[in-house]
């Protein structure tokens, strides 16, 4: 039997959570091939010993720079995962597109529809406006359609993709009002590998914090995938991973249909979403690229209720990145991907 030669990807930014958990599940994909790595503060230095946990998958692999340069050599990979900070994307994609096969980004540069709304919510203009609409984003089991082929995906982050799993399906049948209150909880991991005064030890331990009130930057992403307003409030868990998103509704006039049927109808055949009575943990979902939800009506004050628990770092960024490049190369969105969380 002939063996498929592999495709080449590189992975911008992979010193960081995102990237390095992206490098973990492209080691075991079977059509990809990690040929290049790059990395703001660690070039040099080889990806094992940053993260001994990828020495066996990678052992010859040096983060090299984020340079000109160094992307000009990245002229005919296939696949290129940005795993960069917000901002940074639009800088070097630009010129990334007219040499490289496709651009999965994992930030929020290229999500949003209306260039407007990032100097509100992200205090700086876009400085590739003309991008966004060629953007495909990408969350497939909402829209699927336009990854096959895309030059530029916006894969979305673990919030928006924890509370649309949870809330899109509710909205789209008119089942609820489109105004829409998410609670969510991340590990700490989601505010990635630079250690800050609010992530440390000692500040996270025993601690259960909430913040951005109000005014956190993914509420329109939110919005814009949900196609409702919504009041968005996260908060900080004392975990290293994991999303949970607690979304509320009002019911739509005349609507008292099941919610739970609503999901089950909406994603059956999905392989990534579980929807059961069960009440979702974050837990169940370590390590895969699974999400699990459930919904509820409340008979005595009618609202309704819709959870949704997954892993921050890969069904809410590098694995849905991953499967996202699947979508694109035409390949089975689950090749390379985990369907089983880890337990104990």
């Amino acid at each position: 039997m002939a063996v498929m030669e592999k495709t080449p990807v590189a992975v911008l930014g992979a010193s960081g959570y995102t990237g390095a958990e992206l490098l973990r599940l492209l080691a075991l994909h079977p059509f990809f091939e990690v040929l290049a790595v790059t990395a703001g503060s660690h070039q040099g230095e080889a990806v094992g010993d940053l993260y001994p946990s990828l020495a066996a998958a990678y052992p010859g692999l040096v983060y090299g720079p984020n340079d000109e340069a160094a992307l000009a050599a990245l002229s005919g990979v296939e696949v290129v995962f940005c795993a960069l900070p917000h901002g940074a994307s639009q800088e070097i994609v630009p010129a990334l597109l007219p040499t490289v096969g496709h651009v999965v980004d994992l930030a929020a540069d290229f999500r949003l529809r209306d260039a407007a709304l990032y100097p509100v919510w992200y205090g700086e203009a876009h400085s590739c406006p003309e991008l966004l609409a060629d953007a495909v984003f990408g969350l497939p089991e909402l829209d699927r359609h336009g990854l096959p082929g895309a030059r530029l995906v916006a894969a979305p982050g673990c919030y928006v993709t924890a509370a649309t799993l949870a809330m899109a399906p509710l909205v789209k049948a008119g089942l609820v009002e489109p105004s829409i209150v998410v609670d969510a909880a991340s590990g700490v991991s989601g505010a990635g590998r630079k250690l800050s005064e609010t992530t440390q030890f000692c500040t996270v331990d025993e601690d259960f914090l909430a913040y951005g009130l109000l005014t956190h930057r993914h509420t329109p992403e939110m919005e814009q995938a949900i196609g409702a307003e919504v009041i968005f409030t996260p908060h900080l868990a004392p975990m290293n991973r994991g999303i949970l998103a607690t979304c509320y509704a009002r019911p739509a006039p005349g609507q008292d249909g099941d919610p739970l049927d609503v999901l089950a109808k909406a994603y059956a055949g999905e392989p990534f979403v579980v929807v059961s009575d069960r009440s979702p943990s974050t837990k169940a979902t370590l390590g895969s690229n699974a999400a699990h939800v459930t919904a509820r009506r409340d008979p005595r004050t009618g609202w309704v209720l819709a959870i949704c628990a997954l892993d921050n770092l890969v069904k809410g960024a590098s694995g849905q990145a991953l499967q996202c490049a699947n979508a694109v190369m035409g390949w089975a969105e689950t090749t390379g991907l985990p369907l089983a969380g880890l337990a104990p």
